[in-house]
């Protein structure tokens, strides 16, 4: 993975987090303990600090940076959908941002929420714990129900497990030039073990 430092300031990677070697990692950037990280992500470390809780993903194609001496953070089994944009705000605990969704400077993000994909959270918007919100720009639409916690909980568990199964198995090669004849087979082993 490219990891530079900036003012003499390392990212930092817990050792059983998984970051892709096609994501970018600069400055002061702490990602904790069971964290996945995918390709073409940008954590941007340079002007303020970026925090990873344990737990965390940061999918395909997400810009996470902040404002000069601020801090983007997202906590513990924070979820971040592929492309998403975050810039110098706050997701508590086992929050869900959805694909493409933008959350802009000094925003929090309350306790088991969703920002629904392609929403774009407001500068200091202030959404409250166990809530939807949609839009552009974005509004609360309801309270969330046991099983949309439970939906949102088994998603961040399934790449809790990627994070582990990438640090073990995951290795670069050159394509095959057809395919394996048991393929198939091979795929439905692996997802009844997932």
């Amino acid at each position: 993975m490219p990891s530079y430092s900036i003012d003499g300031i390392v990212p930092v990677v817990d050792s059983s987090s998984y970051v892709h070697p096609l994501a970018s990692l600069i400055g002061d950037v702490i990602i904790g303990p069971g964290c996945y990280v995918g390709p073409f992500a940008s954590l941007r470390g340079d002007f303020g600090r970026i925090v990873l809780d344990s737990g965390s993903n940061v999918q395909d194609s997400c810009t996470i940076h902040t404002g000069l001496g601020t801090e983007t953070l997202i906590g513990r089994n924070g979820h971040v959908g592929h492309g998403a944009v975050l810039h110098g705000c706050r997701l508590m605990p086992n929050v869900l941002i959805g694909m493409n969704a933008t959350v802009m400077d000094d925003a929090l993000i309350g306790e088991d929420s969703i920002v629904g994909a392609m929403a774009y959270v407001k500068a200091r918007f202030q959404v409250p714990p166990s809530v939807l919100v949609t839009g552009i720009p974005a509004k609360i639409v309801r309270s969330l129900s046991e099983e949309d916690l439970a939906g949102k909980l088994a998603g961040t568990r399934l790449y809790q497990t990627l994070a582990q199964r990438s640090l073990n198995y995951l290795r670069e090669n050159e394509p095959l030039r057809i395919a394996d004849s048991d393929r198939l087979q091979q795929r439905n082993e692996l997802q009844s073990k997932i």
